[in-house]
């Protein structure tokens, strides 16, 4: 049976009851909050993203909208929270509000996210099969990467066993002038759209092999152009260099890129690889319909000797 004691420190500990769903003061962890009654400590949801979340859930399903005071009746919440919750909403894109009747509607940003996530899928489901059979053939992990929002975003890692851990996942980031991939996409671009890019990413250095300098990324460009394929020698992470391709389109506009990834000494013979990486991006090319001819956008047929290639890629 607890102490008096014991029962009026539990009583400060929590606002409504051990180990409830209710938010502890401040100052204490999940463990200690929960060491009186032996409940395991669970990881506690955020319930104004969660009423946030209702909301758009309930403006989805009004074909003609809906008014503040209808949202907070149907969702009983208070007109204080809701009001700001739809404000916040607003202002992000999210949401759009009839002047003339009030009501709320969702917003075209979020039929931009859902386009591009339903295209990132079909995309990564397409190249499935032609990513694992390009693992399965150079031994090394393979990536496939594209522009969402103006960003080189990694839609897919196909990861071999016999490479060292690589720091990537699907959904990162991927920097334009450091990585094969970011290469690969940016040197099809028309200048002025890829100075822009750059201009907005900046040129992170990460170790003294990075480019950090947009003259030396034009002309790492150039010779991506020359050669059909980009090379991350150690740019990003040491130890570590890519071989990347771009995936164009019957224009020869850029609609993704493929790469090659592992330790250095796995990808000495840099012409040899290149080249199987160039043959996947334009079977892929072929397999979304994007091109005709079985030989579109193999630039450059004849292999360049390996230090060639990285005085043109590093100069």
């Amino acid at each position: 049976m607890s102490s008096p004691r014991q029962v009026a420190a539990e009583k400060m500990i929590f606002r409504k009851g051990p180990c409830s769903r209710q938010t502890p003061s401040i100052g204490h962890s999940d463990e200690f909050l929960c060491m009186s009654t032996g409940v395991k400590p669970r990881t506690q949801s955020v319930p104004a993203l969660e009423r946030a979340l209702k909301i758009l859930e309930c403006l989805a399903k009004s074909q003609h909208g809906i008014t503040h005071s209808q949202l907070t009746r149907r969702l009983q919440l208070p007109r204080s929270s809701c009001h700001a919750l739809l404000l916040t909403f607003e202002r992000c894109g999210y949401v759009e509000r009839d002047n003339d009747t009030g009501r709320y509607r969702l917003g075209f940003k979020l039929y931009t996210l859902a386009k591009n996530s339903l295209s990132g899928i079909r995309l990564r489901d397409r190249a499935a099969p032609i990513l694992h059979q390009l693992m399965r053939e150079t031994g090394l992990t393979v990536h496939l990467a594209a522009f969402v929002e103006n960003e080189a975003v990694l839609i897919d890692r196909i990861e071999s066993l016999g490479t060292p851990n690589i720091a990537t996942w699907v959904g990162k980031r991927i920097g334009l002038h450091c990585n094969a991939l970011g290469k690969a996409l940016i040197a099809h671009l028309p200048q002025d759209k890829a100075n822009e890019l750059v201009l907005k990413q900046g040129l992170l250095r990460h170790n003294e092999n990075t480019i950090a300098s947009t003259r030396k990324l034009r002309l790492a460009c150039e010779a991506v152009r020359q050669l059909g394929y980009a090379i991350d020698d150690e740019e990003e992470e040491i130890g570590i260099r890519s071989i990347g391709a771009p995936i164009l389109d019957r224009r020869g506009h850029v609609v993704a890129s493929i790469s090659i990834s592992g330790s250095t000494p796995q990808i000495e013979n840099v012409s040899g690889l290149a080249c199987q990486v160039r043959k996947a991006a334009v079977a892929l090319a072929r397999h979304l319909d994007l091109v005709d001819d079985e030989n579109h956008g193999l630039v450059n047929q004849t292999p360049v000797p390996a230090i060639i290639e990285y005085s043109l890629a590093s100069a």
